[in-house]
């Protein structure tokens, strides 16, 4: 488990591809300073094993369905990407709950300077819209971010300098993909609402909620 808030970028230094997996060596320091392999690690919001480390970096592998729901089939060496270990029991949550595990990715459409500010516009993959609401929360890339618009095809985030110093996101372009993490909670609210233990045919849609008082 993660919260979004990126201790670190580091710097895609190997990069080996076999017919359906990769094997990233990632130079890094901070993320170093506890690390034991076996240890989850968030890179670009993907929750990767460390598998090799030392003094200058370490090793993930990134298996067939990693590669398919992500961007990472569009990394190469000297790719910058957001770092963060996973989260302690005493920590503090700074962002919100990240899980790892990337719903799909997004393209982003616009970047605009707003004074301190930059808003930047992203295409999400359609099926994830329905999970992203006004002001919620959303993890790109790993970062922890909160929404500030949404419609029908796009939403939008805003970004304060001390983010744009810490990660990635800025070093992007029009055009560039991005891996998107939907808030769980959504999700798990669907999941309830709509399973059925015994697969008959339910009829809970907005008109049902409407008329019992939840929408």
């Amino acid at each position: 488990m993660f919260t979004g808030i990126i201790q670190e970028t580091g710097i895609v230094k190997e990069l080996i591809r076999n017919s359906k997996s990769i094997r990233l060596r990632i130079s890094a320091k901070k993320v170093l300073e506890d690390m034991k392999v076996g240890d989850s690690i968030c890179t670009d919001g993907i929750c990767l094993t460390v598998v090799h480390f030392d003094q200058s970096g370490f090793t993930v592998d990134a298996m067939p369905e990693t590669l398919q729901k992500t961007k990472l089939n569009d990394i190469s060496i000297n790719s910058l990407v957001n770092l963060e270990p996973a989260l302690k029991l005493n920590d503090r949550l700074g962002g919100h709950l990240v899980s790892g595990h990337i719903d799909g990715v997004g393209i982003i459409t616009n970047i605009l300077k707003d004074d301190i500010a930059h808003i930047i516009s992203i295409l999400p993959e359609r099926q994830l819209l329905k999970y992203i609401i006004n002001k919620g929360s959303i993890a790109i890339d790993g970062i922890s971010l909160t929404v500030s618009y949404v419609d029908q095809s796009i939403f939008k985030v805003s970004i304060i300098p001390h983010t744009a110093q810490k990660t990635t996101l800025l070093s992007k372009r029009i055009g560039d993909k991005v891996n998107l993490e939907t808030d769980m909670i959504a999700k798990y609210t669907e999941k309830l609402l709509t399973f059925d233990s015994k697969n008959r045919k339910h009829n809970i849609d907005n008109d049902f909620l409407r008329q019992n008082g939840f929408l």
